[in-house]
C-alpha cells in the first residue's frame, strides 16, 4: 500500500532529512511522533507528492509517485490520497459544499452530495454547508478539511495534526471517523 525506500529531502545543505525505510500494508495505521523540526510534516508532504524527494522512492499502491509528472501526480493524488493539512486551505469564494464538490471534481469522482451530507453529519458540520469557509471558526474549518480529505474515499489518508484545533468531543468524533474510514478502505 505505502512504502518508502532510501528517501531523502533537502531544504538546504544545512537542513536535510533522511527517512527510515518502511512498508505499510493497507490494513495498518501509522502514527508519526517527534519533536518540532524533525521532519514530520515534510515526510507527509513527500508521501502526498506535494514535495519531490531529493532521492529515494515513494510507492503508493505500487506506483512510484516520485516519478510522476505534475498532471499525472495531481490526478493520482486526487483519486488515491486524502490529506489533512495543519492549516486549512480553501477556495474562499466558495461555500463549504462547493469546496467539497470541487474536491470530487478535481479527483475525477462523481459529485456525490449524499456522501458529502453523510460526512458533514458525522463531523457535525451539516449546518455549515452553505456558508463560505471564511465565515466559520478554525475548528469548523478543520472538520471541513477532514471531510475534504475523506470525500473521495482515498486509499491513503495522511493527516498532519488533524485534531489540533478541536475540542475533546470533536477530537473523539474525528478519531472515530478516521478509524472507521480506514477500516472501510481495507475491506
Amino acid at each position: 500500500m505505502l512504502s518508502i525506500n532510501k528517501l531523502t529531502f533537502e531544504y538546504s545543505k544545512s537542513k536535510q532529512f533522511h527517512f527510515n525505510d518502511f512498508t505499510l500494508d493497507a490494513s495498518k495505521n501509522l502514527l508519526i511522533l517527534g519533536e518540532s523540526g524533525t521532519g514530520k510534516t515534510t515526510l507527509l508532504h513527500l508521501l502526498a507528492g506535494i514535495l519531490k524527494p531529493t532521492s529515494g522512492q515513494i510507492f503508493v499502491e505500487n506506483q512510484d509517485i516520485s516519478t510522476l509528472k505534475n498532471r499525472a501526480l495531481d490526478q493520482f493524488r486526487g483519486k488515491n490520497i486524502g490529506l489533512v493539512f495543519q492549516k486549512s486551505y480553501f477556495v474562499q469564494s466558495l461555500t463549504v459544499l462547493e469546496n467539497l464538490l470541487l474536491t470530487q471534481l478535481l479527483g475525477h469522482k462523481t459529485q456525490d452530495k449524499k456522501r458529502i451530507a453523510e460526512l458533514a453529519k458525522r463531523l457535525g458540520i451539516e449546518d455549515l454547508l452553505n456558508k463560505k469557509t471564511h465565515q466559520i471558526s478554525v475548528g469548523e474549518q478543520q472538520r471541513v478539511s477532514i471531510a475534504r480529505a475523506l470525500v473521495n474515499e482515498p486509499k491513503l489518508i495522511l493527516a498532519d495534526e488533524p485534531t489540533s484545533n478541536l475540542d475533546d468531543t470533536n477530537t473523539r468524533k474525528v478519531i472515530e471517523l478516521l478509524q472507521n474510514e480506514a477500516s472501510i478502505l481495507e475491506a
